[in-house]
């Protein structure tokens, strides 16, 4: 199930890729609260080239494909947005040309919830998990799996240079109805 794309873009087609990561501020980084798994990796391109913040290294999978990528928390969370950094100037073959992403309760009851098609992307690519009714912002899970199903120039191995996933940012005051993200207005925000 592909999310609609802006006018122009095929459904489920991602193209492109931004140099720089931007992220609305009402938007949080869960990478954290995860335990992080991969399927295979080649020695010293292993989970935690993932997430050390350096666009240099990368995951490199060993092995048959689907490569798997496992992020497991410990308590259901709400989760809208998927970020990884691909290259296909760099990484040529290895560059992941289809991902599906899933979710559930664990690996027995994983569900697809979304296939896209990457075309030569070189950059952030952003993968919204909201669903095609407005009232679905996103995901409630205890696990979110990325599979790469298959590469650039039928590419066997894959790189992944980085993954970050995104969910809502609570509201500081419960029962509020305004979001104040300012510290200065939060402390302003009851009447007395």
């Amino acid at each position: 199930m592909a999310t609609e794309l802006s006018e122009g873009e095929e459904e489920g087609k991602v193209t492109g890729g931004n140099q720089v990561l931007i992220v609305e501020d009402d938007l949080r980084e869960m990478g954290k609260k995860a335990a992080w798994s991969v399927s295979s990796c080649k020695p010293g391109n292993g989970v935690s080239a993932l997430r050390d913040e350096n666009l240099e290294t990368y995951w490199q999978s060993d092995g048959a494909q689907p490569h798997l990528v496992n992020i497991q928390f410990q308590k259901k969370v709400k989760l809208q947005l998927v970020v990884l950094y691909v290259d296909f100037k760099l990484d040529e073959s290895y560059t992941p040309s289809k991902i599906s992403i899933r979710a559930g309760d664990g690996f027995h009851n994983l569900k697809e919830i979304k296939t896209v098609e990457l075309l030569k992307p070189s950059g952030w690519v952003y993968l919204s998990l909201s669903g095609n009714d407005p009232r679905e912002t996103f995901v409630n899970t205890f696990m979110l799996q990325i599979a790469v199903l298959s590469n650039h120039l039928n590419g066997r191995d894959t790189h992944v240079r980085q993954i970050k996933v995104y969910g809502p940012r609570p509201n500081p005051i419960p029962h509020q109805p305004f979001h104040f993200t300012s510290r200065e207005f939060i402390t302003y925000s009851f009447v007395r």
